[in-house]
């Protein structure tokens, strides 16, 4: 694994807008960086696609031992929700994505850091727009990146097997208003639209209820039999609608159940049921040695973040995430590669490992503006 300083391309700008990275900027700071890439060997991708797998594998069995010992109080979902939850499982209703933050800098064992198992970002980056500046500046090489590929077989099974009612439509819906989070949204739904759904973008605020009909519906009063939310469940279930999920009948995606695994409560359970696994960092319910990672089980983008080394505080991130207890992972140094720091998103669709996008910053904490960096690899 290698960070090499290269050329942008010219009117690099332009190209990326015209397959939807409209927000390459953000308030005057790049955040689509092509000035830099990521070279890894194909011994290197194969061992970040093994440990993908891997973690896959122990986060389902992690849903099933909370499930089974009724575990939920630790993840903070509200006790009217839990049949919601277990309910999802046992029907097993399917996923559609998730994404991996692992530390690796190509020796040893690649570690979770988290899960973004419910509305993860930095999708449309890592799956078309890296895949285009390969073509465009090493077409010779190769990228650990079959991301659109896996999520139009996935739609498309989606659409033989989950639902086939007449008319029915796929809503994919995000926060009115926030840039990044309607480009990925649609590109998702372009995506659904290639695998055969009809669909139609709804902002979140745009979701309403009929109560004759016991339905949500749109603002032409068309059912939601189908929907992607980019919104947290742990939002939507604290929302004035939120009792109406226990009633309602829609399809959501992400499911129910991943409740559990968008919550970083995960990660000390994993190291309970799986002490000590290579890909694995040590997480406990309280602060255990000098050097630790606190982190909220519920909060987002880096907020709230506190790094303590040898018994100090050497670096925070504000936020509004203080109403839910923390956890205490065991503190990894990150790769440093000329004062930066990366963040390996390793993208899971359905139950398939499929491509890697890299967020980098200038301190250890990955945030909303951290900035993403293309990859090759070559044998």
């Amino acid at each position: 694994m290698q960070r090499l300083a290269i050329t942008p391309r010219q009117d690099w700008q332009r190209k990326v807008e015209e397959y939807g990275l409209t927000f390459h900027t953000i308030d005057g700071a790049i955040y689509w960086d092509e000035s830099a890439c990521y070279q890894f060997t194909s011994a290197e991708v194969d061992l970040l696609d093994d440990a993908t797998a891997e973690l896959h594998r122990l986060c389902l069995a992690a849903v099933e031992e909370v499930i089974r010992r009724d575990r939920f109080a630790q993840f903070q979902i509200p006790a009217e929700y839990v049949s919601l939850v277990k309910k999802s499982w046992e029907k097993r209703e399917p996923s559609l994505y998730g994404r991996f933050d692992l530390a690796y800098d190509g020796t040893g064992t690649p570690r979770l850091l988290e899960y973004n198992a419910d509305t993860p970002t930095a999708l449309l980056e890592a799956s078309v727009i890296q895949w285009f500046w390969l073509q465009d500046t090493f077409p010779d090489a190769d990228q650990f990146n079959s991301i659109h590929e896996r999520l139009l077989e996935r739609f498309q099974w989606l659409n033989r097997t989950v639902y086939t009612a007449d008319n029915a439509i796929f809503f994919f819906a995000s926060v009115d208003g926030h840039e990044e989070d309607y480009m990925n949204v649609n590109y998702l739904r372009d995506v659904a639209a290639q695998a055969g759904f009809a669909t139609d973008y709804l902002p979140v605020e745009q979701i309403g209820w009929n109560s004759g009909r016991e339905r949500f519906v749109d603002l032409n009063e068309r059912p939601i039999s189908l929907l992607f939310k980019l919104y947290p469940w742990e939002w939507l279930v604290r929302e004035q609608f939120g009792p109406f999920l226990l009633t309602d009948r829609t399809q959501f995606f992400e499911p129910e159940w991943k409740m559990i695994l968008s919550n970083k409560a995960i990660l000390p359970l994993l190291w309970e049921m799986f002490p000590n696994h290579p890909n694995l960092l040590r997480a406990e319910w309280a602060p255990f040695g000098t050097s630790y990672v606190k982190k909220p089980i519920l909060a987002r983008e880096g907020a709230n973040i506190t790094l303590v080394v040898n018994g100090s505080t050497v670096h925070s991130t504000s936020g509004r995430y203080t109403e839910f207890p923390c956890i205490y992972q065991e503190w990894y140094r990150l790769p440093e590669f000329v004062g930066n720091y990366p963040v390996i998103g390793s993208w899971m669709v359905g139950d398939t490992p499929c491509g890697i996008g890299i967020r980098e910053d200038r301190t250890p904490v990955t945030q909303d503006t951290s900035r993403f960096v293309p990859h090759l690899f070559r044998p």
